[in-house]
């Protein structure tokens, strides 16, 4: 029994000398990558769906009437400027000029006469020899014969001008449609006179529609000092293909509307772009990048910075002593993937950009990556909306 109640009481002993379970240490810091705010002065792009123009679209049309004989071109090619299209035929008109000819040898034979005749009678004139009646006569006979010649070159003229619209050719140098009229067919005048048409596509219009709001929002930023337009205004725009290519031309903005379309309650806006290669066809709808304003002093953060809560947009600002801090922003446009920041920031804030899932008001971060601020670089040709 002894030995039983010793070995009870050293069973105890050893139990009580047994080490206290060690506190689990405090979590690490939540870990997150901020950004520094700059302002810096910023270029704005605008993105619009244009549609591609002809700059310069005539129509090919008869100017006498008659029989057209030939077409000259190849139906949907490049034609230049000069280049004959049609071929009307010609000998009726020419038959004109040869009768427009012989009308005026006609007349100047008549000429001759009369100056002849008036030579004559004019010194007999001057000796009372014969009649002031004659001299009248040979002066009225050698003024008529005159005019007549006169009258005679002009139809000459006219004629010889019908004949040379026989040839019909391109006032224009660009890209042929089908032609309307076929060879045999009789070309009137007025609307059937229509043979086809050529449209100019070196250099290239493109218009586009900017609607009333868009257009009061601007002014409103400009006179607020949000936007600080280009010298002279003027604007340049790129385009986008519809296979998401950039084309490799910029183009400038030539012409702006006075007025709004009733019907759409637009502005229309029209830019020249070069197009050498004819990549560009008239009708195309491309995308419109308008640049050439400015945001001064701009502040961009990128859209996974700016955080939704109940009283409206906030980010998570770190501040001297790596602690948490929430602060209300009020968003601006964005910015292809960035957002302006119109108010609640300033140069040099340090606002989070990833981990801030992780954060309440003044808790301490480990910053992973301090860095400037990365989205401004990239956001310059990146559309606004």
């Amino acid at each position: 029994m002894r030995f039983v109640l010793t070995m009870v009481f050293l069973g105890i002993s050893l139990a009580g000398c047994e080490e206290k379970p060690k506190e689990a240490p405090p979590p690490p810091p939540p870990e997150v990558t901020v950004l520094t705010v700059v302002e810096k002065d910023t270029p704005l792009s605008f993105e619009f769906v244009g549609k591609t123009v002809s700059s310069r679209k005539v129509e090919i049309r008869s100017r006498v009437e008659g029989f057209l004989e030939k077409r000259l071109y190849q139906e949907g090619s490049r034609v230049k400027e000069g280049q004959p299209m049609f071929q009307m035929d010609a000998k009726p008109f020419e038959a004109d000029v040869l009768a427009a000819k012989a009308g005026l040898a006609q007349q100047e034979a008549r000429l001759k006469t009369a100056t002849i005749n008036l030579n004559r009678v004019r010194p007999l004139a001057r000796k009372k020899a014969v009649a002031q009646k004659e001299l009248d006569e040979a002066e009225g006979n050698y003024y008529s014969a005159a005019a007549a010649v006169e009258a005679a070159k002009a139809n000459l003229t006219q004629a010889e001008l019908k004949l040379g619209y026989t040839l019909i050719k391109s006032p224009v140098s660009g890209l042929s449609s089908y032609a309307v009229q076929q060879e045999g067919a009789y070309i009137g005048m007025g609307t059937g006179s229509l043979l086809t048409y050529v449209a100019q596509i070196d250099p290239m219009w493109v218009e586009l529609s900017i609607s009333e709001n868009q257009t009061l929002q601007y002014a409103r930023q400009k006179r607020a000092g949000l936007v600080r337009a280009p010298e002279n205004d003027r604007f340049t725009i790129k385009l986008l293909l519809a296979d998401g290519r950039e084309y490799a031309h910029e183009g400038v903005v030539t012409f702006a509307d006075a007025s709004i379309s009733e019907q759409t309650g637009t502005f229309l806006v029209r830019a020249e772009v070069a197009n050498p290669d004819d990549i560009l066809r008239p009708g195309q709808f491309v995308r419109v990048l308008l640049q050439g304003a400015i945001r001064p002093h701009a502040i961009l953060l990128p859209k996974i910075a700016v955080q939704q809560g109940k009283n409206g947009s906030f980010v998570w600002v770190i501040d001297e002593q790596d602690k948490a801090q929430y602060r209300a922003v009020e968003p601006g446009p964005w910015q292809g993937e960035n957002w302006f920041i119109d108010d609640g920031l300033k140069a040099g804030d340090r606002v989070v950009v990833e981990g801030a899932g992780k954060l309440r008001e003044g808790v301490k971060v480990s910053i992973a990556a301090a860095k400037p601020e990365e989205g401004k670089a990239a956001a310059g040709d990146k559309p606004a909306s």
